[in-house]
């Protein structure tokens, strides 16, 4: 990345330093340092202030966007990080039979993932909303949801970012990497933790996430909306 970025003859390029790339006046990577805290290090070894725990995100305007729903998003674009579908379906039914509103969410490509969940949780086609959103529309989604259960992927930093009640699925990287802040009780963090896994062969879900339980998911959504009401009940 320092020699696409370099490539575009910026004035200045503030980045890590890469000696591969030619770049030395950066700071040294750290492989274990969480995501935020990387680059907010990065732009104060620059000058720039900048707040690990600032990760507020301003609501976009609602529009037509439905309101109140729960969004399950079964996919991600790396396998290892897929939480087995059938349970993702199951789950559905149960928070359904509770009265949650499911939608499901994904890309164009993971619309076949999504119907297959839909189908399997006795859900209608029209709850399938992958492939029929496009960005905006899915942090849209994601700001006005009532709750987002996901893996380790992109609408995971959204719930967080516009505060609303998440459920991660963590797999083969750490939720020390990637995760919420752990100290944001209304995003709960599920992690089989690090332990000397079977090999995976790349069929179906890591063993990380095949060790996730649909019962450890639903207690975590209790939490996490227990943790939403609380803080109402508290701003009121």
């Amino acid at each position: 990345s320092h020699r696409m970025l370099a490539d575009t003859r910026p004035g200045r390029l503030l980045a890590f330093t890469n000696p591969d790339a030619g770049h030395h006046d950066g700071p040294d990577w750290d492989d274990d340092e969480h995501e935020v805290h990387r680059w907010c290090r990065l732009l104060r070894w620059y000058g720039m202030a900048a707040d690990p725990a600032d990760l507020r995100l301003r609501r976009p305007p609602a529009g037509d966007t439905p309101t109140g729903v729960t969004l399950l998003h079964p996919g991600t674009k790396i396998m290892a990080k897929r939480w087995p579908a059938e349970r993702f379906a199951a789950l559905a039914r149960e928070l359904t039979r509770r009265g949650h509103r499911v939608v499901l969410t994904g890309s164009a490509d993971e619309r076949a993932l999504a119907e297959r969940v839909a189908y399997a949780a006795g859900l209608p086609g029209t709850a399938v909303l992958a492939g029929r959103t496009g960005l905006a529309g899915l942090a849209a989604l994601v700001a006005y949801a009532r709750l987002v259960v996901c893996g380790d992927t992109g609408v995971a930093h959204l719930a967080t970012g516009y505060g609303t009640a998440s459920v991660v699925l963590f797999g083969p990287v750490s939720p020390a990497l990637w995760g919420p802040p752990p100290d944001w009780p209304r995003h709960r963090v599920l992690w089989a933790g690090a332990r000397d896994w079977p090999r995976w062969d790349g069929v179906g879900s890591h063993p990380t996430l095949a060790a996730i339980g649909v019962d450890q998911v639903v207690a975590a959504v209790d939490e996490a909306e227990q943790a939403v009401r609380v803080s109402g009940a508290v701003a009121a």
